[in-house]
C-alpha cells in the first residue's frame, strides 16, 4: 500500500514544482501587466538588442505602440552567458535575487531568453497596455552593473 501512495505523491510534487517553475515564478509574466507572448505570424517589426560584457543592452529604449507585437533579436556579443528578460521592475528585481542563488537557472518562459556568448536568442511580445516595460539581464552581477532596458508602449 505504500508503494501506491509513493506512486502517487512523487508525480504529484514534481507537477507542483513545475508549476512553481513556470510563469508565475518572481518575474513571471502571469498578471499581464507587461503584455503577452505574441505569435509570429503577427509581428509587426523586428527589434535587434545587443548584450555585450561592457554590462550594456545596446537599444536600450525601445518604443512601441500599444498592440503591436514585436519580434526581438537579442545577441549577446560577449564572452559571458547574458540574457533578455521583459517584467516589470518589481518583478525583475524578485527575479534577480533568485537568480543570484541559482546562477545556472535557464530561463524558458516567452518573455525571457538567455543566450550563450556568440549566439542569438528570439522574444516575440505582445504589448496589450501603454505604459512602460523595463528589460534587463539577470545573471548575477549583470543588473547590479546596470545592465537594463525600457521599453516605452504609447497608446493605439
Amino acid at each position: 500500500m505504500k508503494a501506491i501512495h509513493l506512486l502517487i505523491a512523487v508525480p504529484a510534487i514534481l507537477l507542483g514544482m513545475s508549476a512553481m517553475a513556470s510563469g508565475n515564478h518572481a518575474g513571471g509574466h502571469g498578471d499581464d501587466a507587461i503584455g503577452k507572448p505574441g505569435v509570429a505570424s503577427k509581428v509587426t517589426r523586428t527589434v535587434n538588442v545587443d548584450m555585450t560584457d561592457d554590462m550594456k543592452f545596446h537599444s536600450s529604449l525601445i518604443d512601441v505602440k500599444q498592440g503591436e507585437t514585436i519580434k526581438f533579436v537579442a545577441k549577446n556579443s560577449g564572452k559571458v552567458k547574458h540574457e533578455m528578460v521583459l517584467g516589470t521592475e518589481k518583478d525583475l528585481q524578485d527575479h534577480y535575487e533568485v537568480m543570484k542563488k541559482n546562477p545556472e537557472m535557464e530561463h524558458a518562459d516567452a518573455n525571457m531568453v538567455t543566450v550563450a556568448p556568440g549566439k542569438t536568442g528570439e522574444i516575440i511580445w505582445q504589448f496589450t497596455k501603454s505604459g512602460k516595460v523595463d528589460f534587463a539581464c539577470l545573471q548575477p552581477g549583470h543588473y547590479d552593473a546596470g545592465m537594463k532596458g525600457l521599453v516605452n508602449v504609447s497608446k493605439k
